[in-house]
Formats: C-alpha cells, structure tokens, sequence
C-alpha cells in the first residue's frame, strides 16, 4: 500500500458534498470546533432541558457534535494479522501512536508521547498527521501546520526512530511551519520536501540536505502545483519516488503567462497589504506545466516530452509502477473530454500510448487504477458504457484491447478496494447504490465476470463507508441516515460481521431524541421527463390544513450532490431547527449534480452550467406547490453557498414570480469569472459556448429581480472572487434594485475564519428568512 502524508483536514462546515481524501490521520475526539464565550454555552445548556433547537445549541455548544473514531491500516506483513494504528491520548497532554489489532482489539504503543518530546522542549510535538517508512522503523510526524489555501500543508516535519529512540527535525535550517509535502523515500533512508517552490532531500544518517531544483524565478514551483490544479485537481504533493528510490518525479509549474490576482487585506495593519497569485479565469492562459525525473545520485535531469502547447493540456497525475519501474503519466486535452494514458521507460527511453478514454462531454478525473502485477492489464472506472463501471485494459504485447467488465447499469460512486498500484485481486469493493441514487451501500464485483453483490446487510438503510484492511478482510465502517448519527465500527469482510464498534456516538442520539421531532422523507418529483430525487422536512406536528413556507436549499452543480441518506452535521440541525420553526424545508439533485444515475444524467449539463439547473429548481418547486397543498406559495424562498449561491441569483432573477426571497453566499455571478479547469470542464471556452456563459451568468439577468435577496461573500475568498459579487452589485444599483449585504472582510471561501464568524453567519441567515420568509401567517 502507498502510505503519504495529508494535511489535516479544515475544520469549516460546507453545505454540499465534497472529494474525501484517503487515507488521513483522524485527531483527537472529533468534536466540531465551538464558537462563543462561557456565557453562550451556559445559555446553551440551560436550554437544553427542552425541545426546541436554538442557533446557540447548534453553533456555540457542542451539545449535537458528532464524534468520530478509527485510523490507518498498516501494510500488509506477511504471516501478521491485519491491524490499524491510532492517536490516542499519552504522558504530558501529548498522543501516542498505538497499533490496535483488528480482530482482537489489543493494543500496542508503537510510539510513545514521551519519546516525541524535542531537545530543550518540554512538550511532546501534536501528531497532526503522520506516515510510516516501508520498513516500519521510522515515523514522520507532520505538526504546527499552517494554512495554504484550502488545507494546512505548509508545517514542520520531524522523524522518530524507533530502533535507535531518535528524534531529529527534518529541514530543521528553514523557517518554522514552512515545509510542506515530506515523505520517506522507498529506502526509509532519506526524506524529500518542498520549500519555498524548490524539492529538497535530507538524508537521515547524516543529516545533509541537497536542493535539486533551483527556481527560475518566484513564478517557477518545482514539486508543487499552481493554485488551479490545487482546487480542482486537487494535486498538491507535486513529487514521486520511484519504487527503487534512485529517481524522482516532479512537475514543474511555470506560471509567468497566467493573469495575477490581487487580494486586498485592509485588517491586519495599519496600511493595507496584497496578496498576490496565478489564477487562470474561463478561456485564459493556463500555467506551463511540466514532469520531469530526475536521478537522484547522478543529476541528470529528463524531462516527459508531449507534443503541443503544454497551456493547453493538463498533466494531473502520475505513478510509478513497481513491478517495471516505468512512469505512468496521465494526459489530459484542455476540453477535459480526453485522457490518454502513457508509460515511460527511463531505461529504454521509450514512452508508449497504453489507453485513451473519451467522452462527448467531459471526464471526471478518477485516483482509482490498478495494473496486474506482471503490468499487462490495467483496470480503470469510465463511462464508456454510459454508466461509470470498471474498465479492463489488456496492454500485452503493445497491443490496447479496452473491454468494459460484466453489463452492470448502474454508477459506481466509489472504487474502494484493492488500493494498491498492482495487485491480482479478482474482487474489487465498490460503493454503488443501484437501486436508490439517495444511498451507498458496499459491492463486491468480479473483475472477471463483472458479476455485482452487495455486501451491506439490508436492514442498514442509509450511507455506509468503509476503509478496507490490506488484506482485503477487515474494515472500518462508518453508517448513518438523517435520523441516525455516525457509528464506527470494525467489522469482518466478506460477511460483513461486527467485531467490535468503536464509537456510536450515544450521547448524540440521545440529545436528538429529546428534540421536538420533525418528519424528513425522501421524495421524487415528477417533473414529466425526469423524476428528480429531494427530501422534505416538516414539522413534527404539521397540519395539511394550514401553509407553510418553502425553504429551498440548492448546490445544483456537478462537484456535489445535497440530496443523500446521510448525517448532516450542523446544517441538517439548522434546518432541523427551522421545521420546528414552522418551515418546510426541501432540497433537489437537479440534473447535473453528482448523482449516480448514469452518465446522460450527470452530464446532461454541459454548456448549460447554472442554466439546466436553476430551470429543474424552478419546475420542481412548481410541482411541489401542486403536490403538497400545504405550502404556501406566496413564501417560497431559497438559499445555498458557491455554486448553490450561484443557483439562488438564477432563482431569483429569472424566476421573480416564484421565488420571493433568497440569501446567496459566495456566487459566482459571471462564469467567465471563475478559473479555467472547473469552468470549461463542463462548459467549454467562453469564446466556444458564448451563449451558454451569457445564460449561466446570473449578472445579466438582474432586470427581472424583484424580490427580498441577502447576499454574503468573504473579502479573501481566493476561489469565488468578490470581485464578480462587486460587479453584480454594480449591476443591481444600476438598474436600481434594493437588495442587503454581508460581507466578511479577510474570510476565505468558507467564511469560518477568525472568532464568532459561523454564528454569526447563520444568525443573519436565520433572521433574514424569519423577517421575509415568516411563518404563521
């Protein structure tokens, strides 16, 4: 198993569903991060005795946090039980690193609190993440981490050996907190790091460090990506070893041609300061972007030569194969509508064309591959069949024969198991849900026959995940529904038995149990040529003699999906909160989203991007009215955050006459606005899809606006810039429509930074609606 290390996860709440990165150190207890003072918590408390959900109990107590268990699977050893590892709390307030047998539950301490303590400290580091070298003896521990963008990847690394009881700083002669992306080498001899743009490689018996790159210039990164790939490859660690540890492989990014932009913090000083980056907008110039390996002993540098303008395709990943030491490079057009697939021998110096997928819209960029040991079969997800399935290779003899496994019409949601580069297993687990698009359930399929079964037991309705052993016969399950918060358990593969739970979050369940109920059901909504999938919540006591509201909320886009059978965190509690208020509460997966439906519904979007779906939002509204007379229609609103406050400004301005108020946070309200790879992945260029980036800008349709709107956007939001929110507030003073605002000033994209913000967010959400959107009339 490839074992890497992660940054930790950003604590902020989103509201629709974002790409889970495995494997990844889960820390402490879990609970969410609470806001307020004392005086907040105790008023929290003392209103707990009853029912009713307040905006302090959800965002200032930790009364309904949800808490979380489990760890990372060791590699599979060889004649050795399966077994997890897992922070847990040590001597001087610090964690130890403990093995937990998976079958037995007995547990070992690998490396005490204690032992990680520095020279003239007196504390032990605070494990942030941490990854093990091949041989097991030595740790790296990745601690004092500090934000980059979307996750904390730029800290201090430190390696403990076990065997000599040895701590030692890795790049210990730079600055604190500045190091980002160090992993062991394959030898376990030697760590590789990138600091300021330049990849680095410390040797652990000596002590020596070696720079192997040297920047051009500050616009030049070398084993890191550029801001765009970041977001929307999600490409951060820009720098593989190869199996046997003698070469590198890293991409080098120069973004000398890309269009800056200037982020002003008026807060921090007396004087304001800019931040400054590369941020391709829709139909701009992409970075340069290139691969190259270099030997580490000799120098030698070559780079992996493409025909073509390298701005005009994208090179999102690579891998080394173990079994032949060849490069696999991964290709993609601009259009995103083509991947092709290359091996690279440094030996023989060749590169070969071993696959090419396509589509007539898009392709979805999957992590999920394995080759046969012997490197002649490679198995990928693809959509060829219109439904993403697994894909065989046969890549014998330079000959590329592509077969799709079995005839199964359904989407997998996720690949899961093997996990491994190369393997031979004949079963691979996937998440699938082919009957019900709102639930995941675990499949075993036959890489051979194709052949589908469903290893969840039946009666568990709702989401299930799963993080399966290396051997393939253990695995940390995660369950829950919208009544049911997570449980964590160990359980056994392929029957799927309960070993042991390790945590059920039974204080969670019980403060929801004493909550005034309300009903949440899962419905479809006919809207004549599609059958849409939505849930509603009601009030628990609601009478179909009286009108309710309609609260909409909507994302709408194709990185996510609202409409899930799953726990939902401190939103699903705020809108919890608001049924009991007296509101009607409904979310819809228009066409478009991220769904598993087939691929002719997933993409039934492109070059209609924030135009299919605020027209789906809207006929789907209008049927709720007829389907449940109990709504009122004179108060129906809606509200959603990035593309789903993208989606509110299309509710409101083109549909005035439905909607009578929206709150949108964080639009994009001009496509050409937001960055090359997300935009045009799903609408072409600008000057390809004129009309579709007319129709899917909300800006250019404010004249029909005739509502109650709330917009919210954060100053530093690096990804959905306040600029377009500028603009189209421009617009609707032009046009001389009123309209309030929020603006959080140095707030990124999530709008959680600094004290109080998430309260104070929802509290100007909650009372927007309540002013404009009442109940009880």
């Amino acid at each position: 198993m490839h074992h890497r290390i992660l940054s930790l996860r950003l604590l902020f709440a989103v509201f629709f569903v974002g790409i889970l990165l495995s494997p990844v150190c889960l820390l402490g207890d879990g609970n969410a991060l609470v806001f307020g003072n004392e005086s907040a918590k105790k008023t929290a408390k003392k209103s707990a005795d009853d029912g009713k959900l307040t905006l302090d109990r959800i965002y200032r107590s930790s009364e309904f946090s949800s808490r979380s268990a489990g760890g990372n699977w060791l590699p599979a050893s060889a004649g050795e039980q399966a077994a997890y590892t897992e922070l847990k709390r040590g001597s001087k307030g610090g964690q130890d690193i403990v093995r937990v047998d998976a079958k037995t539950g007995q547990t070992e301490v690998l490396v005490a609190a204690e032992h990680l303590i520095p020279a003239q400290a007196s504390d032990p580091l605070s494990i942030q993440a941490y990854q093990w070298s091949k041989d097991f003896n030595k740790v790296l521990i990745f601690t004092k981490s500090v934000r980059v963008w979307r996750q904390n990847t730029r800290g201090d690394y430190w390696v403990f050996d076990r065997s000599r009881g040895q701590l030692t700083q890795i790049g210990q002669q730079h600055p604190a907190s500045s190091l980002m992306y160090a992993k062991f080498s394959p030898t376990g001899k030697s760590v590789g790091y990138v600091f300021d743009g330049n990849l680095y490689l410390q040797d652990l018996d000596s002590g020596s460090t070696k720079q192997l790159t040297q920047r051009e210039s500050d616009k030049v990164l070398y084993g890191m990506s550029d801001w765009v790939y970041e977001e929307e490859f999600t490409l951060r660690d820009g720098f593989r070893f190869s199996p046997d540890g003698k070469r590198i492989a890293y991409w080098r990014f120069d973004t000398s041609q890309v269009g800056r932009f200037t982020m002003i913090n008026n807060t921090d000083s007396l004087y304001p300061k800019n931040k400054v980056f590369a941020y391709p907008k829709a139909g701009t110039t992409n970075s340069d972007v290139r691969v190259l390996v270099q030997n580490i002993k000799g120098g030698n540098v070559q780079e992996i030569e493409f025909s073509g303008d390298p701005r005009e395709n994208y090179l999102p990943r690579i891998h080394w194969i173990d079994s032949t030491g060849e490069l696999l490079v991964r290709r993609m057009n601009r259009d995103q509508n083509e991947e092709s697939f290359y091996l690279v021998n440094f030996d023989s110096e060749t590169k070969r064309l071993i696959y090419v997928d396509k589509d007539d819209r898009w392709i979805d960029l999957r992590d999920q591959l394995l080759f046969s040991s012997n490197a002649e079969s490679l198995y990928v997800l693809s959509d060829r069949t219109g439904w993403r399935q697994l894909t065989h290779v046969n890549i014998a003899s330079g000959q590329s024969k592509v077969e799709s496994i079995g005839k199964n019409e359904f989407d997998i949601v996720d690949w899961i198991y093997p996990t491994e580069l190369q393997s031979d297993a004949r079963t691979f687990y996937v998440i699938a849900s082919p009957e019900n698009a709102t639930e995941r359930y675990l499949y075993a399929i036959d890489s051979v026959t194709g052949k589908a079964r469903r290893v969840t037991p039946s009666e568990d309705v709702g989401s299930h995940r799963y993080q399966i052993s290396p051997d393939g016969k253990y695995a940390i399950h995660q369950f829950s529904n919208v009544d049911t918060p997570t449980v964590t358990e160990v359980i056994s593969l392929p029957n799927h038995r309960t070993i042991r739970v390790l945590e059920d979050n039974a204080a969670l369940k019980q403060a929801i149990k004493k909550l005034d109920p309300v009903n949440t059901k899962f419905i479809q909504v006919d809207l004549g040529d599609v059958k849409l999938n939505a849930w509603m919540m009601t009030p628990g006591d609601l009478d179909s003699e009286k009108k309710y509201p309609l609260l909409v909320h909507v994302y709408g886009e194709p990185a996510g999906s609202t409409v899930v059978n799953r726990w939902g965190g401190s939103s699903a509690m705020w809108h919890r909160m608001l049924a009991q208020q007296g509101y009607i509460v409904v979310s819809i997966d228009n066409r478009g989203t991220d769904t598993p439906r087939g691929n002719a519904f997933r993409k039934s979007v492109y070059k209609l991007l924030a135009t299919l779906g605020p027209n789906d939002q809207a006929a789907a509204a209008k049927q709720l009215l007829k389907d449940y007379p109990f709504i009122d229609a004179k108060r129906v609103g809606m509200w959603g955050w990035s593309g789903g406050g993208t989606s509110t400004l299309h509710a409101m301005f083109r549909y005035p006459d439905l909607y009578s108020c929206g709150v949108s946070i964080a639009p994009v309200a001009n496509l050409a606005y937001y960055d090359t790879i997300y935009e045009e992945r799903y609408m072409s260029t600008p000057a390809k899809n004129v009309d579709g980036y007319r129709t899917g800008s909300a800006i250019h349709f404010v004249e029909g606006f005739k509502g109650k709107l709330l917009l919210i956007h954060g100053t530093a939001d690096d990804n959905v810039h306040y600029q377009a929110t500028e603009l189209l507030i421009n617009e609707l003073i032009a046009q001389d429509k009123q309209f309030e605002m929020l603006i959080y000033p140095g707030r990124s994209h999530s709008i959680s930074e600094r004290a109080n913000t998430r309260p104070h967010l929802m509290k100007a959400v909650t009372d927007y609606f309540h002013q404009h959107l009442p109940v009880g009339q």
